[in-house]
């Protein structure tokens, strides 16, 4: 049986509002294991320019220069699909990204910053806040770039996974492992 469904362009494109994209560096972790290193985040509420804004925001919020911008597409892509369903978190979307103005995506990170501190009592800020921080480290792309190896039950436990890798430890013979003698007085 064919499950392949063919998709016209034109209604692909009805059916979002704004779209992302980016490319993954070339010597990036995630470009290792990605399929492509093109990406791309469909979005269903957000026009583009209302997107990059938030990436901006999330990228401002949880800054990791190594970071792809990838993963920060998915916290707004998230955010987006939260939006379709609830019509308050649109709107405090929609007005808080026009708050922030159209050169917020594009502005210095110091000039960045000044802004969001402005606004950090509000709830558009708390909500963004929020999202970033439970979406973005719960993403397989920031568990790659901060070596995380995942939980660690359904894998046997950390005994012979991870409890001994410690790297910044000088190893120490098995000879000389144990307790130290007691110096007789």
């Amino acid at each position: 049986m064919d499950t392949h469904v063919p998709v016209d362009r034109r209604e692909f494109l009805k059916g979002s509002t704004g779209v992302l994209t980016g490319v993954l560096a070339a010597g990036s972790p995630l470009a290792l294991i990605a399929p492509s290193r093109v990406w791309a985040a469909d979005l269903r509420v957000l026009t583009s320019a209302e997107g990059a804004t938030l990436m901006a925001v999330t990228r401002t919020i949880a800054p990791h220069d190594g970071l792809e911008d990838a993963a920060y597409a998915i916290v707004v892509q998230s955010t987006d699909a939260d939006a379709v369903k609830d019509e308050s978190l649109r709107k405090l979307l929609k007005e808080g990204v026009a708050t922030l103005g159209p050169s917020f995506a594009t502005a210095p990170e110091s000039e960045r910053v000044a802004a969001l501190r402005k606004i950090e009592q509000t709830p558009f800020f708390q909500t963004m806040r929020v999202k970033t921080l439970g979406t973005l480290y719960g993403t397989e792309m920031a568990y790659r770039y901060f070596g995380y190896e995942g939980e660690a039950f359904s894998k046997g436990g950390y005994l012979f996974r991870g409890f001994n890798d410690l790297r910044w430890l000088p190893e120490v013979p098995l000879a000389d492992s144990g307790p130290m003698p007691v110096p007789a007085p």
